[in-house]
Parts: C-alpha cells; structure tokens; sequence
C-alpha cells in the first residue's frame, strides 16, 4: 500500500490529498509528513509484523499517522478515542503494540527526520491493519489484513467505479470501522481528495449534506440507518443549497431496507448518483458484493438484494453439512478467494473454526463462515435473510445480544 500510494503522489504531487476544514494537505506534503513520522516510528522500534496502535481523533494527523505505520512496515491497530476505556484497555492488551500513539505521544516537529520514502522488507503479505470486532459483551477480536487485501479489493472492482483524481470521498466512519478502509485508500490511491468529516458534522445530516454539496463530493459511503436519515434531511431541506455532485453512494455495514429507498428516488435519478449495495464484512477486507440499484428495483424488492461477488471471491450457500443448498433455499454465507484476513490476532482456535478448509476450491485453500444466513434467486444473484446466531448490527457495529 506505501508503494501504491508513492506512485500516486509522483503523478499528482499538487493535488490535494486531504481536507478537513481550512486544514488541507496536497500528495506530496501528505507524503513528507508520513515519511518523518515513519522515519521516527522505526527508531521506536516500528517494523514488519509489528503493531503500533493509533487512538487519535479525526484530523490530518489521523491520515498521517496511518500511512507512517504503514511506511514503516508495521500495522496500525485503530482504537477509536470513544471507545469506553475498559474496551480500549482490552484491546491494549490483546494487541501488546510496540507503541501507541495519542494526541500525547504525537511527535509534533521532526523537522530533523529524514523526509525520503523509507525502505523496508515489507511484502504483501504482511499485515497492513488489525481492527477488532464485536465485544459489546464477547471479547473483541482482532482481525489480520494483509497489504494485499487492500490492493485486490481496488483492482477487482475499478471496472464497476472507475475512481480516479476526479472524485471526492469523505472519511465519514470511525477509521475503527473497515469501511474506513475503503473510504481512505479508494481516496488516496486514485488521486481523490478526502475530505475528513468533523465527529459533530456526520451526527447532523442537515449539516452533513451541506457539506456534500458544498464540497462536490462525489463517492459517499454509507451505512443505511446514517443513510435514512441523510435521505430524510434531503427530503426536508430540498433548497437553497448547491446540487449534489454525487456519482456513486455505496452502501455497507448493516442489511439495507431496499423498500425504504423509494423516497429518495422521488427526488433523484437512477444514474445521478448510483446507488449501490455492498454486503461485506471485515474477515473478508470490506467488501464482498455488488448490487447496483435502480427505482425500478428497489420498488419491488422484497429482501435485501446483496448482488454478486467481487470478481476474485467466491460465494458459496452450504447447509449443516457444508453441502450446497439450491437456488431459493436459505443456508449459511461462506465467502472464499482472495480477499479473506489472516485470521484473529491470539486465537488460534477461532480462526481454526471460522476459517476452514475450502471444500470446493483449489488445495490449501480456506473460506470464512459468515454467520449470515442467504439464499440465490434464480437469476444467480445473493440475497441476505438474517443471522445463523443472535448477532445484530447497529449502524455497522457487531453487538452480541
């Protein structure tokens, strides 16, 4: 990722990478930045296959600090500053990082460290970020994503966005939350201008749609519950304001209520933007699948329409036995190819038992079990029915009932 993100800022040193405010950083100060902090953190003893935790609000010094592990080779592990203690404590803990860098520990001048791309043996498959999941009352856990995850997870779907310098995205999810991942790099490795959303601005959708307009943001990334009421606030606020510059609204993080989407297409076109869903789930590196939606048939839905896999997964439907179930016919979702984590950082045994061996695919290789119960439509295409557990999702978080 350090290597893809360089090459981008030697094609567009001058544009601006981040914005949050007035605050504005191009590629090539981002860069300058990251490197000195990388430079500092791998005197900290920042490396390969180790872990520095971040606990920092949303901010510049946010981007940078994540590109700096990266550059160092290390993995950054996000811990969100809200989190109650006792689950930052847990996670400190677990993960045992060689450094954990808050608005305290922030090294504020290193005008004195060297301001050149760092070199290091990182490979791609070392591991890029650990985020924990669920925990409400289970014990997190944290997920290993690999470099190349990141990578495949653009390239596989570049054909269906078409992302470049044109856009911009907004950093509107906690970075503890994967969907920041998407949000982030989907961003800063095609050229895109991010802009950081302010904690207080993504709690106001009035506010928030101000600022879409007002900075011609043109890829958001949604949860659906943020997305209603995002949809509610255009209904209720229609003018005076810039038009929207939208051209995709991804949707992720919680089963979407199709139906509910009529309203906002009593006010939009299908095309402008393109509302999309994405089931997907951080085992599997953000996304799994892809549902482009229309009026037409968000209308007549009657599930949740999660589409067809990325091109270099694959999806299988399997019954108690892990036996393939027939179109129609509810089973649990496991997801196989390329874009499956490592595992869970300290559990073995858990990652032995929600990634098996892959039945149906090439030797050696694994599936992830979802926990989510789906069915194919005749058409080929995945819907989603609920949960094999008592697990629910609120606005994108796990919570064991």
């Amino acid at each position: 990722v350090p290597e893809l993100f360089e090459a981008q800022v030697r094609r567009t040193p001058q544009n601006t990478a981040v914005a949050h405010g007035t605050d504005t950083l191009t590629y090539a100060e981002l860069n300058t930045r990251a490197n000195r902090l990388a430079h500092w953190l791998t005197g900290q003893g920042a490396g390969p296959e180790t872990l520095v935790a971040l606990l920092l609000p949303r901010s510049p010094d946010l981007v940078v600090a994540i590109l700096a592990v990266l550059k160092t080779g290390a993995a950054y592990v996000p811990i969100d500053p809200e989190y109650p203690a006792d689950r930052i404590t847990t996670i400190l803990h677990d993960a045992q990082p060689v450094l954990t860098l808050d608005t305290t520990t922030l090294p504020t001048d290193l005008t004195t460290h060297p301001d050149t791309n760092p070199t290091t043996t990182l490979t791609p498959h070392n591991t890029a970020y650990v985020i924990y999941t669920s925990g409400s009352t289970g014990r997190p856990k944290g997920v290993l994503i690999p470099h190349t995850n990141i990578a495949r997870l653009f390239t596989a779907t570049q054909h269906w966005f078409h992302f470049g310098p044109h856009d911009t995205w907004t950093l509107f999810h906690s970075y503890a939350f994967d969907f920041s991942v998407w949000e982030l790099w989907g961003a800063l490795l095609h050229g895109g201008r991010l802009i950081i959303v302010p904690f207080d601005t993504s709690r106001s959708p009035t506010h928030f749609l101000t600022l879409l307009a007002e900075e011609k943001v043109t890829i958001l990334n949604q949860t659906p519950s943020a997305f209603y009421q995002l949809m509610q606030a255009d209904h209720d606020h229609p003018h005076p304001r810039p038009q929207l510059s939208l051209r995709h609204v991804i949707f992720g993080g919680e089963a979407l209520d199709l139906p509910r989407l009529t309203t906002w297409y009593h006010h939009h076109p299908d095309t402008h933007p393109v509302l999309v869903n994405m089931y997907g789930i951080t085992e599997t590196t953000v996304h799994v699948s892809h549902a482009p939606l229309t009026h037409q048939t968000t209308a007549h839905a009657t599930a949740s329409t999660i589409g067809q896999t990325i091109p270099d997964l694959r999806a299988y439907i399997l019954d108690n036995a892990l036996r393939p179930v027939p179109p129609g016919t509810p089973g649990e979702l496991y997801i196989a190819g390329n874009g499956l984590a490592r595992g869970y950082l300290n559990r073995p045994a858990l990652t032995a038992e929600r990634f098996p061996a892959d039945p149906y695919g090439p030797a050696g290789t694994r599936m992830y079990r979802t926990g989510d119960i789906a069915q194919w439509t005749p058409h080929g295409t995945l819907e989603f029915v609920g949960r094999a557990d008592h697990q629910v999702k609120i606005r994108g978080f796990r919570i064991e009932l």
